[in-house]
């Protein structure tokens, strides 16, 4: 006779025995049932990003860390959900380390190469999962971690963290899922405004455009949670007919919100409380009806990502010799105002036939707009 699954030992699926790596904890939390009592014996698994000084952006051994945190938590039978999210309240993550990506990768595009198959391994680790994947969105998704978020199956973010791309201004194309993932989730229009502008976004905007499944206040100022004071929160029409919701205040608005910011303190229990109920929901279900839901609705991402995953890979490795290491290197040492390349300069150079091999690099640079001007 066949012994029981409790009888005898379970094999081991991951892929190595040990799965940490620095700057990504990963956890198992007791799961709940919507009254809030444990469940005794299941757990949701919690991928951290634990690099909060950088904002949580991800390094190379990172990027690793992730990659086995999710197969791990998909591999494990006691695993109901797979919560991702950031350390601290200021970022979820801000995509790639510029640090490594100046001080390493710059100039090195067979190196690059190497790291980008790693980040595609990552994304599709997370669309891949078999357990739902839930960013706890703690603060800032913007670059690479605005693509990792949308490639989660929901998104619940606090009111005061801000979305967006930031590839053309700093020498990328948002090609590692944004230019996938957004047009599915948010329409065309709305995917060329975010993609090209690279515009921050708020988290209530975010919400409007779907692409989040909850929002909640994380001000708290005298005991009580408020909205983020520094965007519009209602849906109005401005006096010169443009639509605010989610827009940021100006003026005399601006100057009350920031005295409210100032008042209060940043608490993240009701993103917290929001999480465990969306766990708590998913855990109430049928487990294998609930992963084949998963996989025919991640369908349409799975699709984008994978017909163009290897050849943007190929042109992101490229541009690490011209624009790419021009933006990287201004970001990483430029002033915290100042870290932008000279992009009028550089398009007068480009147009006047320079080539990127000699000086044109060093002469877009943040301080040598201060030194010589454009």
């Amino acid at each position: 006779m066949t012994a029981s699954p409790a009888a005898r030992d379970f094999k081991n699926h991951d892929l190595v025995d040990e799965i940490s790596k620095p700057g990504v904890k990963f956890e198992k939390r007791p799961a709940r049932m919507p009254d809030g009592s444990v469940v005794a014996g299941l757990f949701n698994a919690w991928i951290t990003l634990d690099n909060p000084s950088q904002y949580n952006s991800y390094t190379t051994d990172m990027v690793k860390g992730v990659i086995l945190a999710m197969r791990a938590a998909a591999n494990a039978r006691d695993v109901v959900c797979v919560v991702f999210t950031g350390a601290g309240d200021k970022a979820f993550c801000t995509g790639g380390n510029t640090k490594e990506y100046a001080e390493y990768y710059a100039g090195h595009p067979q190196e690059y190469r190497q790291y980008m198959r790693l980040f595609n391994d990552m994304v599709s680790a997370i669309l891949l999962c078999d357990k739902p994947v839930i960013c706890r969105v703690n603060g800032m998704r913007i670059g690479g971690g605005q693509e990792i978020g949308m490639a989660c199956d929901f998104s619940v973010a606090q009111d005061l963290a801000r979305f967006g791309q930031a590839g053309p201004k700093h020498g990328s194309a948002p090609i590692g899922g944004a230019t996938d993932f957004l047009p599915v989730i948010a329409g065309a229009e709305r995917a060329m405004a975010a993609c090209v502008l690279c515009e921050p976004f708020s988290a209530h905007k975010a919400s409007w455009m779907g692409i989040l499944t909850d929002l909640v206040p994380a001000l708290k100022v005298d005991g009580k949670f408020v909205a983020n004071p520094l965007v519009e929160t209602q849906k109005m029409v401005d006096e010169h007919g443009r639509f605010c919701f989610g827009e940021p205040k100006t003026g005399e608005a601006l100057k009350e919100a920031k005295a409210l910011m100032a008042r209060g303190t940043v608490d993240l229990s009701l993103l917290d409380a929001k999480v465990e109920e969306l766990c708590a929901k998913i855990l109430l279900t049928f487990p294998d009806c609930t992963t084949k839901t998963l996989e025919e609705l991640r369908k349409p991402k799975l699709e984008a990502w994978d017909k163009n995953k290897e050849n943007s890979r190929a042109w992101l490795a490229l541009n690490m010799m011209t624009e790419a290491r021009a933006g990287f290197t201004a970001f990483n040492e430029g002033t915290k105002d100042d870290r932008e390349a000279d992009f009028v300069l550089l398009r007068q150079k480009l147009a006047a036939g320079e080539s990127w091999v000699g000086p044109l690099h060093d002469s877009i640079q943040p301080k040598a707009k201060k030194v010589g001007g454009s």
